[in-house]
């Protein structure tokens, strides 16, 4: 298991529709990062992109990794078969052993568990002749309908990304996920995270935290996976709430990534 960074380590930093940095991080910026974190793993997820990159900025963010000994993943999201087919193609390319899918989340609960796993089938042959797993990320589809189309499947080249919260929006906790899912994991996302009553008692928010500051038992996730022989780089996400600017949220977003790789090297070492 191996500690990383990632997209959504950064995603503010990034930027997003409306909520725009006045200098965002691109593919190169974040292997800096990484390196001045001293983590050894990069995942590049949906909100940069690296299939657009002209070939030769692709080629030098992967001279430049290999350089500094980071280890490049790409994620991807869409239940286009042939989309996803190039995004095989692609992280056999640089390298990534596996690809992080999600379905596109503004239509997950209508498509289905049937629509996945036709997408699923379409791509076996190219998971398997690219060497490359497919690691389908739990959000809204529940866990126990994922671990029973793993089964249907069962292929040693589909697995699951385990984010340790995403999947509250059905609602599920970390430990229904991670029972349900244990088997499956090709990557993992630590994501921490607060559940607070509002103040006039009708309701929850639910924040992110930077990583052992908030609910999620860390210590118990990493020492339940290795006990199960879990062999998955772990990724930290980020949700940091939105400040009074952009560039004050940034500035959070930056001592939460460094406050959460200094607790995780607790229980993770590169």
């Amino acid at each position: 298991m191996k500690l990383g960074i990632g997209t959504y380590t950064f995603a503010w930093s990034i930027g997003a529709p409306g909520y725009q940095p006045e200098k965002p991080l691109n593919a190169l910026d974040l292997l800096s990062l990484a390196s001045a974190l001293e983590v050894g793993v990069v995942q590049y997820g949906p909100n940069l992109p690296i299939d657009g990159l002209p070939t030769d900025e692709l080629h030098q963010l992967m001279r430049c990794a290999s350089a500094r000994h980071i280890e490049i993943e790409i994620g991807t999201q869409g239940l286009d078969p042939e989309y996803l087919a190039r995004q095989i193609d692609l992280a056999k390319q640089v390298g990534s052993a596996t690809l992080r899918w999600s379905i596109d989340e503004a239509n997950s609960v209508q498509i289905g568990i049937d629509a996945v796993e036709d997408c699923v089938q379409r791509v076996l042959l190219n998971l398997e002749r690219a060497r490359v797993r497919l690691a389908i990320e739990n959000s809204c589809i529940p866990s126990v309908l994922l671990a029973k189309m793993l089964q249907r499947v069962d292929s040693a080249w589909v697995g699951v990304t385990l984010d340790t919260v995403n999947s509250l929006a059905i609602p599920e906790g970390p430990a229904c996920v991670i029972e349900n899912l244990a088997p499956y994991i090709a990557s993992l996302h630590i994501k921490d995270y607060q559940i607070s009553r509002m103040q006039h008692r009708m309701g929850f928010i639910v924040e992110g935290r930077p990583a052992g500051a908030g609910q999620l038992d860390v210590p118990s996730l990493i020492a339940s996976l290795r006990a199960m022989r879990v062999n998955a780089n772990a990724i930290l996400e980020l949700w940091p709430p939105e400040q009074s600017s952009i560039s004050e949220t940034v500035a959070l977003e930056h001592r939460w990534a460094v406050e959460s790789i200094s607790y995780l090297r607790r229980y993770i070492l590169n």
